[in-house]
């Protein structure tokens, strides 16, 4: 009996071993796929082991024959790593293998989704997503960047070094050492390459620089026709201040190029189902001073780039100390050398420029199969490129066919009735140069003006303002990219692919883009409005230059007076907004207060003292948000009607202001729905009673404020909850130069005063480290969220080690 008893208890527990050495799925709603519990909760391989208490769990000092010198790494109080190297080459090798230390399960993700490989590791679910991305060019513009970067031989040393530090410490790592989230998703770390690191270049452009509203622009126009379009829609804000000072002289003589009528009215309706790239608050402020405006005499630099908020976060924070400079500030894990920064002589940052450099063509195919094309009065064969695509707990893969024609791949295809197949022409496809890496490493050891300009010679995609301050007084900013050259009203709608004629002319050259040095206004300062004014010679066009504030930057910067950094974090925090303060008062003066209860009289007269600060403990920004979205959303019906059905382009916000403000009676104040003919009045109060009825239970919360109603989330890249930070207690507003909405924000927050000793302060909404179980994984979101800088430990030399510095090690 006793034998048959250890025979079942043999089997249950092999049983058990199997079972959950195993990963298995729950059904339900959504099918999910637990990872094999039986590795995941291993106290010798299982999450336990990523658990961290101190810096020294993480790094540790080592020998490496390869190395040229020697390269000693600080750590300080919040694990930033400050890298002191004999040459720049062994630096970028510290950088690779400390951010991998740091940060490998991001890079992976991030080189997953630009190579649509999620599906691999997260299940069919992404199955669509990746498709998406192969079918936009995004593993095809990375293979021309890593094939542009190979003709360099200098940019391939220092992105081999940093592929050899990466690989370092993926080829060290032990399965209980793995990120959380590879156990999680249940797969292995793979090895780094310079391909991956072009994919990561790969997904800031996806991010930056795919922005554009052509079939939504074109549906509109077909819609509403060329009167109606021309006064919704028109592109430029007259009351915006440009980027580049009015009045700049332009020294040089412009490419002429011939005007051409767009045939946008042959396109027709578009009603495919687009994918859109989110466009929300991808943008971000930068400016410098000069020292006549500063209370040091020395120039001072701030930037705070806004994108989406997550953990980790998208920033890490570097010192890199090599003979040739010194330099502190962060880049972007996957990507060597610091992105926005400074060093003992000069100061940079970046902000999104937002030109149109993605234009749609339609596709007039040849034959039923849809492999030929018209060109040019020519039929054209179409690549066809099959991509296959692994499936996690999928036995075979899946194959799709993207056609590639002369104007680039072919994202949009369908049998679908009305479907117009669409093919994209971006920028990003095109091979950069091949050193524009060495942009940054040129920045990162810039002395001068000159060095930043030459610097910038280099760089193509995606386009950026870059902000510039030096130790010898100089300031400056410059639209720096590769932007196409345009007939006046190109590239704002789809346009016929069946003629070479609708292609872009050539590319503005780099030597005339908009830049500007020492105004006199003794400031420059961007925030993703428009470049320049009307005498700029060449056309342009975005899908969506900033409206307000670029105008609250120059307005205050222009009052300003005896600066100090203290004034600059305050403006970097400026909650104010003069879209509330243009708005608001027209709708509140509409309103008909005989007409308004008694509790509507109450939240009005609240509305009528706010001063347009949307400060997170007010409740006045929840009411005016609530009630601008029912105001703009009843005024632009006949646009709203749309939303399921077809992609249609909708005005800009300031524009609905200067309609309410000089044509109040216009045809589309009128309700369609209604028999009665409404106005902006009518608008205004029917809008705002609607407010207050959905805000009456809200309003009588006792903690019900901007904050509450806003909820804004940094969300961890899985959207795990446990590892985010959900619900902050945060101010700002899209429209305001403290831009944060629902997930997206200033993501670094840096102000440099240079001088002979140069300080400097910087905070971003995490932590170094990506491993939820660190202490340093959400260090400095409550930083941020105060509204509070770090002053930034700018060593000077690898044996200045003060009491900021808790770690160190050594390769050799």
């Amino acid at each position: 009996m006793k034998y048959i008893k250890f025979i079942l208890s043999l089997l249950l527990t092999l049983g058990l071993v199997y079972f959950l050495s195993n990963p298995f799925t729950i059904k339900g709603e959504e099918e999910k796929t637990l990872p094999p519990l039986g590795s995941f909760f291993s106290p010798f391989t299982g999450f336990w082991q990523n658990a961290e208490s101190s810096v020294n769990a993480v790094f540790q000092s080592f020998e490496i024959p390869e190395m040229k010198g020697k390269v000693t790494v600080h750590f300080d109080e919040r694990m930033v790593p400050h890298i002191f190297a004999e040459n720049m080459e062994d630096a970028v090798f510290a950088q690779g293998y400390i951010e991998a230390g740091m940060r490998l399960w991001q890079m992976d993700l991030l080189t997953r989704v630009g190579s649509g490989r999620l599906a691999e590791v997260m299940g069919e679910n992404l199955l669509a997503t990746d498709q998406l991305m192969r079918r936009r060019g995004m593993l095809y513009a990375a293979q021309n960047s890593e094939k542009a970067w190979r003709k360099s031989p200098e940019t391939m040393r220092i992105l081999s070094a940093y592929e050899r530090g990466i690989n370092k410490w993926v080829d060290e790592l032990q399965p209980k050492d793995y990120p959380i989230e590879f156990k999680l998703l249940n797969y292995k770390p793979e090895r780094w390459s310079i391909l991956k690191t072009a994919l990561i270049r790969q997904y800031m452009n996806l991010t930056l620089n795919l922005r554009e509203s052509d079939v939504e622009a074109t549906n509109a126009l077909q819609v509403f026709g060329e009167e109606n379009f021309k006064k919704l829609f028109p592109e430029k804000n007259p009351k915006q201040t440009p980027i580049i000072p009015p009045g700049t002289k332009w020294d040089f003589e412009p490419i002429k190029i011939e005007k051409k009528k767009a045939n946008e009215d042959a396109i027709g309706l578009i009603p495919n189902h687009l994918e859109k790239v989110s466009s929300e608050l991808v943008g971000s402020n930068n400016w410098a001073v000069a020292g006549s405006k500063t209370l040091s005499g020395k120039p001072i630099l701030c930037n705070d780039p806004h994108l989406q908020l997550s953990l980790p976060s998208i920033w890490f924070e570097v010192q890199i100390n090599v003979p040739e400079s010194n330099v502190y500030g962060v880049s972007i894990p996957g990507l060597p050398g610091v992105i926005i920064g400074f060093n003992e002589n000069i100061a940079w940052g970046v902000t999104n420029v937002g030109t149109d450099v993605a234009d749609w063509y339609k596709i007039e195919w040849t034959d039923q199969e849809k492999t030929t094309y018209s060109l040019d009065g020519q039929i054209k064969k179409a690549d066809l490129v099959v991509e296959t695509y692994k499936i996690k707990g999928a036995e075979n893969p899946v194959f799709d066919t993207v056609k590639w024609t002369y104007w680039g791949p072919v994202v949009y295809d369908s049998k679908e009735s009305g479907w117009k197949d669409l093919a994209l022409r971006w920028i990003s496809h095109d091979e950069p140069l091949p050193d524009d890496i060495s942009t940054f490493t040129g920045l990162d050891m810039g002395k001068n003006y000159d060095d930043y300009r030459n610097a910038l010679k280099r760089y193509a995609f995606p386009a950026q303002n870059f902000v510039f301050a030096s130790n010898e007084g100089d300031i400056a900013i410059t639209v720096n990219g590769r932007f196409p050259l345009k007939y006046q009203g190109q590239g704002p709608f789809v346009q016929n692919g069946n003629s070479t004629e609708n292609e872009w002319p050539g590319f503005i050259p780099m030597e005339q883009v908009p830049t500007v040095k020492n105004p006199p206004q003794a400031y420059v300062a961007s925030a993703n409005q428009r470049s320049t004014d009307d005498t700029y010679p060449y056309y342009y066009n975005s899908a969506g230059f900033d409206d307000y504030r670029g105008r609250v930057l120059n307005d205050a910067l222009s009052q300003m007076d005896s600066i100090k950094a203290e004034d600059m974090m305050d403006l970097q925090l400026f909650d104010y907004s003069i879209h509330a303060a243009e708005a608001l008062p027209l709708m509140i003066d509409n309103l008909d207060e005989k007409l308004l209860s008694d509790r509507e009289m109450m939240i009005l007269g609240k509305m009528k003292k706010w001063g347009f600060s949307f400060d997170k403990d007010q409740v006045e920004p929840a009411i005016f948000q609530v009630w601008w979205n029912k105001y703009y959303e009843s005024v632009f019906d006949e646009i709203m009607v749309f939303k399921d059905s077809l992609p249609m382009l909708k005005p800009d916000q300031w524009r609905l202001v200067e309609m309410t403000e000089k044509t109040p009676t216009d045809p589309f104040f009128d309700l369609k729905a209604t028999p009665a003919t409404e106005t902006a009045k009518e608008i205004s109060m029917l809008s705002f009673q609607a407010t207050c009825a959905d805000l009456a239970d809200d309003l009588l919360k006792p903690n019900f404020d901007w904050s509450s109603y806003k909820k804004t989330s940094i969300m961890h890249l899985t959207r795990i909850p446990a590892f985010s930070r959900m619900n902050l207690d945060v101010g700002g507003y899209r429209q305001a130069l403290n831009a944060i909405s629902e997930n997206h924000g200033p993501s670094w927050r840096m102000v440099v005063e240079l001088g002979e000793d140069v300080k400097a302060w910087g905070v971003f909404p995490g932590g170094q480290s990506g491993n939820p179980g660190s202490p340093y994984y959400d260090l400095d979101v409550d930083t941020w969220r105060t509204g509070s800088y770090n002053q930034l430990f700018f060593m000077k030399d690898g044996y200045d080690t003060c009491q900021k510095v808790k770690y160190s090690i050594t390769i050799n």
